[in-house]
C-alpha cells in the first residue's frame, strides 16, 4: 500500500534520488577529486574550468570543487543534526505538557510562547560571535530556536490523543505516563514529525549559511557553504555560482523528501 502511493508520488521519488545523489557527491566526490580543500596550485590563481581544475580555481588558487564539497559536508553535518534535536525538543515538550496538562503544560507553553516572540536569527547572530565557532556550538544553537511551533502542534495532538480508548484504557490500568507516551501517543505522531525533520534540514542549513555568509558561522580556516557565497561575490562567479547552486539543490531535495513524505504518509492528500 505504501509503495503503491509511493510511485504515485513523484515527490516520494524525486526527493530521496535528488538527495541520496547529493549525498554521494558530497561524501563520496573527496575520495576521487583531483584536489583536496585545503591544496594551492600556485600555477592556477583565478582560473576557469579546466581539465585539472573542474570548476575553476579562486583568485588564491584553491579548487573550487574541493572547496563546494567540504563546505556542503559542513553545512549538512551542521543542518542534519540540528533538524533531528529540534524535531525531538519538539516531540518531547509537546507530548509532554500535551498529556500532563495543568501547571507543567502552561509552563512548558509559557516558556514556548517566549522563545517564539524572539527574533530567532538575531538572537543566533548575537550569540553566535561570543562561542567557539564550529559545529558543536551551532548545532545546538540552530535547534534551540527550531522546535517551538512544531511543540504546539504536537501539543494539540497529544491532548486528542489521550482522549482515545487505548490511551484511557493504559491509564487506567495504571501503565505510567512515559511508556503511555512511547508506545501509545508517540507512534500516532511519528508522520508529522518524520516530515517536520526532513524540512527542518533545509531550515537549518540555510540558517547556518546565512550565519556564515555574515561571518557568524563557520569560521575561516574552515569554510562552509555561506563562506563560500560571501568569498564568491569578490572572487568570482565560479565560486559563488557552484556554493549557491549546491545549497538550492540541498534545500530542494529535502523539501522535496518532506513533501514526498507528507504525501505517502498521508492518504487524504493523494500522490502527485
Amino acid at each position: 500500500m505504501i509503495a503503491g502511493r509511493v510511485a504515485r508520488s513523484r515527490r516520494a521519488v524525486a526527493g530521496p534520488a535528488l538527495l541520496a545523489l547529493v549525498f554521494a557527491l558530497v561524501f563520496g566526490g573527496p575520495l576521487v577529486a583531483p584536489w583536496s580543500w585545503d591544496d594551492t596550485d600556485f600555477a592556477a590563481f583565478g582560473e576557469g574550468p579546466s581539465a585539472r581544475h573542474w570548476l575553476g580555481t579562486t583568485p588564491s588558487g584553491r579548487d573550487v570543487l574541493a572547496l563546494t564539497l567540504r563546505g556542503a559536508r559542513k553545512s549538512l553535518l551542521i543542518g542534519v543534526p540540528a533538524a533531528l534535536i529540534a524535531t525531538a525538543l519538539a516531540a518531547v515538550a509537546g507530548t509532554v505538557a500535551g498529556y500532563a496538562g495543568g501547571r507543567l503544560d502552561a509552563t512548558l507553553m509559557w516558556g514556548t510562547d517566549l522563545l517564539l516572540v524572539l527574533p530567532s536569527f538575531l538572537v543566533v547572530a548575537v550569540l553566535a560571535p561570543r562561542l567557539p565557532g564550529g559545529a558543536p556550538v551551532l548545532v545546538p544553537l540552530l535547534a534551540a530556536f527550531m522546535w517551538m511551533l512544531t511543540a504546539r502542534t504536537v501539543r494539540a495532538m497529544t491532548i486528542s490523543l489521550r482522549r482515545r480508548e487505548h490511551v484511557l484504557a493504559a491509564r487506567y490500568l495504571g501503565v505510567s505516563a512515559p511508556r503511555v507516551i512511547v508506545r501509545h501517543v508517540l507512534p500516532q505522531l511519528a508522520s508529522l514529525l518524520a516530515v517536520d525533520a526532513s524540512l527542518n534540514v533545509g531550515v537549518a542549513i540555510t540558517a547556518e549559511s546565512g550565519l556564515s555568509y555574515l561571518g557568524l558561522g563557520v569560521r575561516p580556516p574552515d569554510v562552509s557553504l555561506g563562506t563560500l557565497i560571501a568569498e564568491g561575490q569578490a572572487a568570482g562567479a565560479w565560486t559563488f555560482g557552484a556554493a549557491a547552486g549546491t545549497l538550492a539543490a540541498i534545500v530542494l531535495a529535502v523539501n522535496l523528501v518532506g513533501d514526498g513524505l507528507r504525501d505517502v504518509l498521508d492518504p487524504a492528500r493523494g500522490g502527485r
